[in-house]
């Protein structure tokens, strides 16, 4: 699932201003199963899918392994424009 976060940064002049764009990505899932018995494995999602549209609970959870949003790794791509 990718998101996009657009944010406007004005400088003091009124001539300069600039906006930043910020891609985030969600990776693989690195919930570790195994806690409880003191090990450690995970189940493999490569990549967050969202199960449900945007702005429902269902947006959190992972269509593939059913995990949380959380437990995916975060990847933000920051661009100055």
């Amino acid at each position: 699932m990718k998101k996009r976060q657009v944010v406007l940064k004005s400088g003091r002049s009124s001539s300069t201003s600039s906006s930043v764009i910020r891609n985030v990505r969600y990776g693989e899932c690195q919930k570790n199963h195994a806690a409880n018995i003191g090990g450690y494995a995970v189940d493999g999602c490569r990549e967050f899918m969202a199960s449900g549209e945007e702005g429902t609970t269902g947006a959190l959870a992972c269509a593939a392994c059913g995990c949380h949003r959380n437990f995916h790794r975060r990847e933000v791509e920051t661009e100055v424009v």
